[in-house]
C-alpha cells in the first residue's frame, strides 16, 4: 500500500503552530545562562565572547526553525548524502586541516572555520536512522545486519581519533551505539563489544598519545602533577568547593576572575557557574538540561514512524552525552577530554551543530504523523 505517501503536506502555518515552543524556550534559557557566564568570564564585558555567542545563537535559532519545518522525508532521502559529506570533510581535515591547540580538527572554508567531527555527530544519527528505517523488525537481530551500521560508526571514529580527539571519538561511538540500541539491537551484543573493548584496552593504551595517557593517569591521582597535567582538575575542584550552597555572587568568583581556573569560557564554564551561584545554580542548570532531554524523549516516543523515533532519540542522546561528559569531567568523575557544555560554552560549530540537531528533533514532533518510507507503510500510517 502506498496510499499513506499521498498524505497532504502540512502548510507552513500549521508547522509553525506545531513547533514545541516550550522546548525552544528551554533551549533559549540555557543559552541565556551561557551569555551571562561569558559576560562574567570577560569581567563584565560583552566582548569578546558574549556578544559573538549571542549573534551565533540568534542565527542558529533561525536555522533550527527552518530545519524543523522541512518535511521529514527530505531528511530521510538525503541522510546518506549528508553522512558522506561529513565523512569527506573529516578526510579533508586529515589532508588539509589546520592545527589549533595541538590538534588538527578544523577546516577553513575561507569565511568560516568548521569542525567536521561535530557535524558527524548529527549526520551519523540520520544515516543510522535511515538504515534501520528500511530494516524489518525480524532482521534487526541478525549479525549480518550489523556490518553496515558498525562500518558507518567505525569510519568517522577512526578519522576523529587520528586528529587526535579522543573525547569526540568516544561521543560519536556512543551516539552510534545508542541508535543501535533504540533500533532494537539486543543488549548481549553490546556486552560482547564491551568485553572485547576491555580485552583490547592494553593494546589500545599503546596507541594513545602521551598527553592522553597523562590525562588518564592524572585522573587517577591529580596530585602527582599539581602544576602540570593535574592543574586543571585541581583548580576546578577548588572552585566547585568554594562556591558552597549559594555561591560567591555574580562575577565574584576568585578562582575564575583571578585566572586560576583555565578555559573558563569553554570546557570549565560549569565550574565558574558553580563558583558564582553555588550548588543551587549548578542544580538549576542541570534541571533545565533534564527538561530538554525529557522533551526530546517525549517527541521520540510520540513519533509514529521509525525514522523519526531514531532521529529524535539519537540526537537527544547526543545532547545528554555532552552534558554528562562535561559535568563529570569538571567534577573529576572522568578524565578531562575537552567536551564543551552544550549551549553554554563558547564555540560556533558546536552551537550550530546542536541547533541543527534540535531543529531535527522539533521537526520530528511537527511531522510525527507523517508516514516515512517502508516502515511507515508497514505500520499502516
Amino acid at each position: 500500500m502506498r496510499s499513506g505517501l499521498s498524505t497532504p503536506e502540512l502548510t507552513l502555518g500549521r508547522k509553525l503552530i506545531s513547533i514545541n515552543w516550550l522546548l525552544v524556550l528551554l533551549i533559549s534559557m540555557v543559552a541565556a545562562v551561557g551569555f551571562a557566564m561569558l559576560y562574567s568570564a570577560a569581567n563584565g564585558s560583552m566582548s569578546p565572547w558574549a556578544e559573538r555567542q549571542m549573534l551565533r545563537f540568534a542565527f542558529a535559532v533561525g536555522v533550527m526553525i527552518v530545519i524543523a519545518t522541512v518535511n521529514i522525508r527530505i531528511w530521510l532521502r538525503y541522510a546518506y548524502v549528508l553522512y558522506f559529506m561529513a565523512l569527506g570533510l573529516l578526510v579533508a581535515v586529515e589532508v588539509a586541516g589546520y592545527v589549533g591547540m595541538g590538534a588538527q580538527r578544523w577546516l577553513s572554508l575561507g569565511f568560516v572555520n568548521i569542525q567536521p567531527s561535530e557535524l558527524m555527530k548529527i549526520f551519523l544519527v540520520l544515516a543510522l536512522a535511515r538504515y534501520y528505517n528500511a530494516s524489518a523488525i525480524e532482521d534487526i537481530g541478525s549479525i549480518t545486519r550489523l556490518i553496515v551500521p558498525i562500518a558507518l560508526i567505525t569510519a568517522p571514529t577512526i578519522l576523529i581519533l587520528r586528529q587526535p580527539d579522543l573525547g569526540t571519538a568516544i561521543m560519536v561511538a556512543m551516539t552510534g551505539g545508542a541508535v543501535l540500541f533504540l533500533a532494537g539491537v539486543r543488549l548481549w551484543k553490546f556486552a560482547l563489544v564491551g568485553i572485547g573493548a576491555l580485552a583490547a584496552a592494553p593494546i589500545a593504551w599503546q596507541f594513545l598519545h602521551g598527553y592522553q595517557k597523562k590525562r588518564v593517569l592524572t585522573f587517577l591521582n591529580p596530585e602527582t602533577d599539581p602544576l602540570g597535567a593535574g592543574y586543571h582538575i585541581i583548580q576546578s575542584k577548588i572552585a566547585l568547593g568554594s562556591g558552597g550552597l549559594m555561591g560567591k555572587g555574580f562575577m565574584l568568583g576568585p578562582q575564575s576572575h583571578l585566572h586560576f581556573l583555565p578555559e573558563m569560557q569553554t570546557d570549565f564554564i560549569f565550574t565558574m557557574l558553580a563558583e558564582e551561584f553555588g550548588l543551587v545554580g549548578g542544580l538549576a542548570l542541570i534541571v533545565l538540561y533534564a527538561l530538554i532531554v525529557t522533551y526530546g524523549i517525549i517527541i521520540a516516543v510520540k513519533s509514529r514512524n521509525q525514522f523519526g523515533r531514531l532521529v529524535a532519540g539519537g540526537i537527544t542522546t547526543t545532547f545528554f552525552l555532552y552534558v554528562f561528559i562535561n559535568i563529570a569531567m569538571v567534577t573529576g568523575l572522568i578524565p578531562v577530554v575537552g567536551v564543551p557544555l552544550p549551549l553554554v560554552s563558547y564555540g560556533g560549530t558546536v552551537m550550530l551543530t546542536l541547533m541543527i540537531g534540535f531543529g531535527l528533533v522539533i521537526g520530528v514532533g511537527v511531522h510525527r504523523d507523517v508516514p516515512v518510507g517502508r516502515r511507515g507503510e508497514a505500520e499502516g500510517l
